[in-house]
């Protein structure tokens, strides 16, 4: 038996640090029984910083590894998000109609013992034209305006609104690894990786940098973004391309000044669809972070930029864009031999629904809790960890997916191939065709495999008019009064709820003010 000793995290950026933090954490690397984390990166590799936007698991991960909130949002320059908001998905733009509907993180409401909500919504039940999200939860009300997700008394990471974050990429980065190497135990290399060498079973036995030489470790964790160094140019592990089904292959992006320093932080990502794609546009503490997200198939780069341009108005005049290429699919093997790819080295999906980071957490998790004490078991959790991996893209792909074969929207090429059936994983086309019947339920997901539970389809498939026809079961749902109780209900505690919750800037501006204050106070005592 030969005991795991030493990991080694190649490359940084947020993918590197988080995985290495959340390693070490949970290896005890501080301890010298506890597994070695060490972390390769180069200096020479910049790091974007157009403004990323997560999901709620993030609060989970930051509260694991033990980083201070206040800490984080100061370094991160980061905000809160509660949703996304779309604009202009449901339909084109001047067509008669709702062309904008919310994707709150907060789970439907529903009492112990009340009725699920959403059969009577279909039925009728809540007030006439009031959207889903709007109905079954305050959260939509409160974005509306302006409020953060919790109060200044709320412990880290923890509020009466379900969120997330948006904040600057490498200034994440930093965060995590002045927490990593100052808390965790993590051991910053500083080197450029030119080449590794295998042993005789195929795994890595070293690799070799520029300024250190060579490295050794029991296990590689490969976060070298897009190029996968360790796990597609020495490990040979093919990309399986999913184009065919999500277009999006291109983005250009912008850092945004606000027009003024206390202008308002909107507390959710903003997605506006376009011609060929659709931008996104996320509020930081001092500027936003916009991009547009779109298909190299449906229109050029001039045109994407000056698409782009039209929406930021004069704000983008004077600005120099940033472009970036992607591919849309994954490795179906993230784990081979000693190797494993977190981030983008593994796969990557269009932004959409703030997937990125969130796909970094789930495969450091696993892999976390996969890892055997054993090197000689690794090849029976790498299948393990690569089969519970390809199960979360392929229903990733299916959520984003959707957002597009359901709109409306025919104005374009783009719009028009998207509702192609031929462009439609046959998974989801079952779902849908389900759906037309009877609304989406738990019992349609499974957890440990599914990054989105059903409200979440729930809330993009209504908020989009998807129509399911809900009169042949409606003897089945007896408890209209309960129902259209419940919704007035909610309207109630929502508008109690505007004068419990701070503004969103406000808030931000004070928790950020109160860690600057604190570690004053305790450079002063020191």
């Amino acid at each position: 038996m030969s005991r795991l000793k030493k990991v080694l995290v190649v490359g940084g950026g947020t993918a590197g640090w988080l995985a290495a933090c959340y390693l070490a954490k949970a290896m005890n690397a501080v301890h010298p029984d506890g597994v070695q984390v060490h972390l390769v990166e180069s200096d020479n590799i910049g790091l974007l910083g157009v403004g990323e936007a997560t999901f709620p698991s993030i609060r989970g991960t930051l509260s694991a590894i033990g980083l201070d909130e206040r800490r984080f949002l100061v370094g991160a320059t980061a905000t809160y998000k509660q949703g996304i908001h779309y604009r202009h998905w449901v339909r084109p733009p001047g067509t008669p109609g709702h062309d904008h509907f919310f994707h709150p993180f907060s789970q439907p409401s529903q009492r112990p013992g009340g009725p699920e909500l959403l059969p009577y919504w279909l039925l009728g039940a809540a007030p006439e034209g009031m959207p889903f999200a709007d109905a079954v939860t305050m959260q939509s009300m409160l974005v509306d305006h302006g409020r953060g997700p919790k109060r200044l008394k709320d412990p880290d990471y923890q509020g009466p609104m379900n969120h997330a974050f948006h904040f600057d990429a490498a200034c994440f980065a930093k965060v995590l690894a002045e927490h990593g190497q100052e808390v965790l135990g993590v051991k910053r290399l500083v080197a450029t990786v030119e080449r590794a060498e295998l042993d005789e079973q195929g795994a890595i036995a070293l690799v070799v940098t520029r300024e250190l030489g060579a490295l050794s470790a029991d296990l590689y964790v490969d976060c070298t973004g897009l190029r996968g160094t360790l796990i597609g140019g020495i490990m040979q592990s093919p990309f399986h391309s999913r184009r065919d089904v999500l277009f999006a292959d291109r983005a250009v992006a912008m850092q945004v000044p606000y027009a003024q320093a206390d202008s308002p932080i909107p507390p959710y990502t903003i997605s506006t669809a376009q011609e060929a794609g659709w931008i996104w546009d996320i509020g930081l503490q001092k500027r936003r972070g916009v991009g547009y997200v779109y298909s190299s198939r449906h229109t050029d780069d001039a045109r994407a930029e000056e698409v782009f341009r039209r929406y930021l108005a004069p704000a983008g005049d004077e600005l120099k864009a940033i472009n970036i290429k992607f591919e849309t699919g994954y490795r179906p093997e993230h784990w081979r031999k000693n190797c494993v790819a977190v981030g983008l080295a593994g796969g990557f999906v269009e932004p959409l629904e703030s997937t990125g980071i969130a796909l970094i957490e789930i495969a450091t998790y696993l892999l976390t809790h996969l890892l055997p004490g054993d090197t000689d078991d690794m090849e029976r959790a790498a299948r393990h960890f690569n089969t519970m991996m390809v199960a979360r893209y392929d229903r990733i792909i299916d959520f984003i997916k959707m957002h597009y074969c359901v709109s409306q929207r025919r104005d374009t090429a783009f719009w028009i191939d998207n509702a192609d059936p031929a462009s439609i994983p046959q998974t989801l086309q079952d779902k849908l065709a389900l759906w037309r019947n009877r609304p989406p339920h738990r019992l349609d997901f499974v957890s440990d495999l599914e990054m989105f539970m059903a409200s979440s389809w729930q809330y993009v498939l209504y908020g989009m008019e998807f129509k399911t026809d809900m009169e042949p079961m409606r003897g089945n749902y007896p408890r209209f009064d309960e129902a259209r109780q419940e919704f007035a209900t909610i309207q109630q505690v929502a508008a109690l709820a505007l004068n419990d919750l701070p503004d969103h800037r406000a808030l931000v501006e004070h928790m950020c003010n109160e860690y600057r204050q604190r570690t004053n106070l305790q450079g002063t005592a020191a």
